[in-house]
């Protein structure tokens, strides 16, 4: 109001005054460039005087030929004053820069935003991309870390896959400077994959959603994770190896830092691990991948215009020749065994290649858009020819000479498997993205986006039994299938900050594809607000409408054939959740909690073999999933940051017109009732994770690392028995992996001649699987001669040791 005041009281005065004045104007930030609303400027022993807008500017009036001092003001910085002199109807330009001053935060309480404060978001959790690093796994990868929060599951260390809060692993987006990233489309076990995108050695930030998310991000029923690349200052570089491969990563920026790089090359050799497992063979697993990210300045001021090139190959090659397999299941009192030999081998190729561009350009200190072009070329093969022939018998366990070997034959028979698929995928996306800031509390997003897909897939397979003299065909599948279609998006989203405590952020998203001429909408909108008797106590809650079109994987059933009368499935999230900070140790904690629910309609039911998703292809289920998630984190070691995470999940599905036998006292079938709710694949009620740290109290070089995931149990059932499907519970997944690692400083030795030394060198010895947990990925099923049929469980890497080192440069 003063300003306007001023302005309206001058504009009263005499032309002839006017006269002899000029303007002075410019911007007030402070020491890290951000504005400062509500500054004072004024002239120095005068009632002259203004308050900077929420883009930290303002506009003075003065009189002219006279020697003035500006003076600045706001609390918590340090007064600043500039001695100006105006000529008559001149406009002078004078920009101040305000340093805190610590005598002023010392005696006045000023309530601001952290950057890293999630608690105006649902469902999210920043993650420092450092720890990765040193996470034992493995294989290093990053998404190793999301299996330590609450409601996601990762029941495979062999795998970057996750489902989160009863998903599954497509119901996941992944982002990479705006850029969205996808997966291989054939893989059929976890020891076929290579390592996820996300090369931790380049990333700055991490943001994860679990749920409830904003209408920006795309359309998926199960989370989103946004990973920003880092902008380089100066040279720098590292070089990890291990027992199960290494990476090699440079960064640089130019003199002017007008141009910076990042370089990653990865190497993954996961036959060590592999040698672990219970089929005995061949194993060639090699899967490398490199990934260049280029930034330009291109503007006349510093990150007016932008440009950054994401550009990136991954190769994966797995080959195995089977030999022998020997699997002891059963009890204590009854042990079974299955005795395979193999013949033939499998082999998997898949070459992925991507690139983006994100060109970004700030109009004016309100509008930000941005221009993003990004494509990905899938090549993927899959080679098999081999026989299994399998026996088995009872194992004794009341002789002597022979204790442990088979005593009595139950069965025996082979199984031949043969395939030639090769799929072909092209994918093309232009998108736009604007951001206006309309006010110091008001945020206005918006953005469309136009894709392309091309997906060529042949596929030839055909597998047959061999079980007592009796050959019977297992499956033939040969199909030709060719996607051409273009999907549209946009969105348009509204954020307000109500009071300095409460924020809501409200919108819709829309969808439309040309394959099923289907139109989504989708409205969502979140709530957030900081209790004015405690600030360290803030409520958040969601409530949405989540469709996911299908991609080319929903579209396809068992039998090669594609639905194009297939829609979108839909999902309502609703989330309630608080976050709570306190200090224990004189440290500080945050305690996150969320109740949530999701009802889904449309559903297309698949069923779960090891990373396989086998889909119906069918709109024929609804389905719900509701649970509990708890986390704290903080310093529960000075210095090292820890967390544990607890999440309680149920989530059932009810197919369309699916039944079971009904028995009558005797064992007679009756008839068949409807089977109504079951459980789905990925039904886990309990799963805890645990991220611990810790170091010598006197020596914070020589730490110790935990990564511990509990899971309980997912339901299973044999195939081609659909009133048996998911009935049965699997044992529960277990695994505790521990480090211990000494940071070896080498302190600065650059020399004019050597401008490249060594910084650190960080030595670390891992023990992975440490309680040697027999853990299930999946199950064989075999029949006896009395037509009983056995599920073979199939178990993953027992104990194993592990040598790695990070040298940095």
């Amino acid at each position: 109001m003063l300003k306007y005041l001023t302005v309206w009281l001058l504009a009263l005065l005499p032309s002839g005054v006017l006269a002899q004045q000029g303007l002075v104007a410019g911007t007030v930030l402070d020491n890290s460039r951000q504005p400062l609303e509500m500054a004072t400027v004024g002239v120095q022993g005068s009632p002259l005087g203004v308050q900077t807008d929420a883009q930290g500017r303002y506009r003075l009036q003065l009189p002219a030929n006279e020697e003035l001092v500006l003076v600045v003001r706001y609390l918590g910085f340090k007064v600043q004053e500039k001695s100006i002199r105006l000529q008559t109807g001149q406009e002078l330009r004078v920009d101040f820069v305000l340093e805190t001053d610590p005598q002023q935060l010392r005696q006045v309480n000023v309530r601001g935003k952290n950057e890293n404060d999630t608690r105006e978001q649902v469902s999210v959790t920043r993650l420092d991309p450092t720890l990765t690093k040193t996470l034992p796994s493995a294989f290093g990868d990053f998404n190793m870390i999301l299996a330590t929060l609450p409601g996601v599951t990762s029941n495979n260390e062999l795998s970057s896959t996750y489902a989160v809060r009863g998903g599954n692993y497509d119901e996941n987006l992944v982002y990479v400077n705006g850029i969205e990233i996808y997966r291989p489309f054939l893989i059929t076990a976890a020891q076929q994959e290579g390592l996820s995108f996300v090369n931790p050695d380049l990333v700055s930030s991490v943001e994860f959603s679990s749920g409830g998310w904003q209408p920006k991000y795309g359309d998926k029923l199960s989370s989103v994770l946004n990973i920003q690349y880092k902008r380089p200052t100066s040279f720098a570089g590292s070089v990890t190896g291990s027992l199960t491969g290494g990476s090699l990563h440079l960064e640089e920026t130019s003199k002017n830092k007008k141009v910076s790089y990042l370089l990653g090359l990865r190497h993954k050799n996961a036959q060590y691990m592999l040698q672990g497992l219970q089929v005995d063979g061949q194993y060639r697993p090699n899967f490398s991948d490199g990934q260049a990210y280029i930034s330009f300045d291109l503007g006349n001021e510093p990150e007016q215009t932008t440009l950054g090139i994401l550009g990136s190959y991954a190769r994966n090659n797995f080959m195995v020749k089977p030999e022998t397999r020997s699997t002891t299941f059963g009890t204590r009192q009854a042990p079974l065994r299955l005795l395979v030999g193999y013949e033939g081998q499998e082999n998997m190729e898949y070459d992925t290649y991507q690139v983006g561009a994100n060109l970004s350009h700030r109009v004016s200190d309100q509008l930000l858009t941005e221009f993003i072009l990004s494509g990905v070329r899938s090549l993927e093969r899959e080679f098999r020819d081999i026989e299994a022939a399998y026996r088995l018998c009872d194992v004794n366990t009341l002789g002597r000479n022979d204790m442990g070997e088979c005593l009595r034959e139950r069965g025996l028979g082979s199984q031949f498997d043969h395939a030639r698929n090769a799929l072909k995928a092209l994918v093309l996306a232009v998108e736009s993205r604007n951001t206006w800031q309309l006010s110091s509390r008001s945020t206005v997003l918006a953005g469309a986006k136009v894709s392309l897909e091309q997906i060529k897939d042949r596929l030839y397979e055909y597998g047959f039994v061999d079980s007592s003299d009796f050959v019977r065909p297992a499956y033939f599948i040969n199909s030709e299938l060719n996607l051409n279609s273009q999907r549209y998006n946009t969105y348009l989203q509204h954020t307000y900050e109500l009071d300095s405590l409460k924020t809501i952020t409200y919108g819709l998203r829309a969808s439309y594809w040309d394959y099923n001429n289907e139109l989504t909408i989708t409205p969502r909108v979140q709530y957030s607000f900081i209790t004015r008797q405690n600030p360290n106590l803030s409520f958040k809650a969601a409530l949405g409408l989540y469709y996911q079109p299908p991609f080319y994987r929903e579209l396809r059933n068992v039998q090669g054939e594609l639905n194009p009368k297939l829609k979108a499935q839909r999902s309502v999230h609703a989330v309630i959740g608080s976050d709570y900070l306190f200090n224990a140790w004189d440290r500080d904690f945050k305690l996150t909690t969320e109740v949530y629910y999701k009802h889904m309609t449309n559903v297309i039911p698949y069923d779960l073999d090891n990373v396989r998703l086998r889909y119906y292809a069918q709109n024929n289920a609804k389905a719900y999933a509701a649970g509990f998630d708890v986390r704290v984190n903080g310093e529960f070691i000075k210095g090292a940051e820890s967390w544990l995470s607890l999440g309680l999940l149920t989530t059932k599905e009810d197919l369309l017109g699916d039944s079971t036998l009904v028995y009558n006292e005797s064992g007679e079938i009756l008839g068949k009732t409807p089977r109504g709710y079951m459980s789905r694949p990925t039904d886990q009620l309990l799963n805890l994770g645990v991220y611990f740290q810790d170091h010598l109290p006197d020596n914070p070089t020589i730490r110790m690392y935990l990564n511990m995931v509990y899971g309980s149990g997912l339901p299973f059932g044999p195939p081609g028995r659909p009133e048996f499907r998911n009935s049965f519970s699997g044992k529960s997944y277990k695994r505790v992996d521990i480090g211990f690692s000494k940071l070896i400083a080498m302190g600065d030795e650059i020399t004019a001649r050597n401008k490249v030394s060594l910084e650190s060198l960080w030595i670390g010895l891992e023990v992975l699987n440490i309680i040697d947990a027999k853990n299930r990925i999946s199950y064989n099923y075999v029949s006896d001669v009395n037509g009983l049929t056995y599920a073979i469980p199939n178990f993953l890497t027992g104990r194993r040791l592990n040598l790695r080192f990070i040298a940095k440069f």
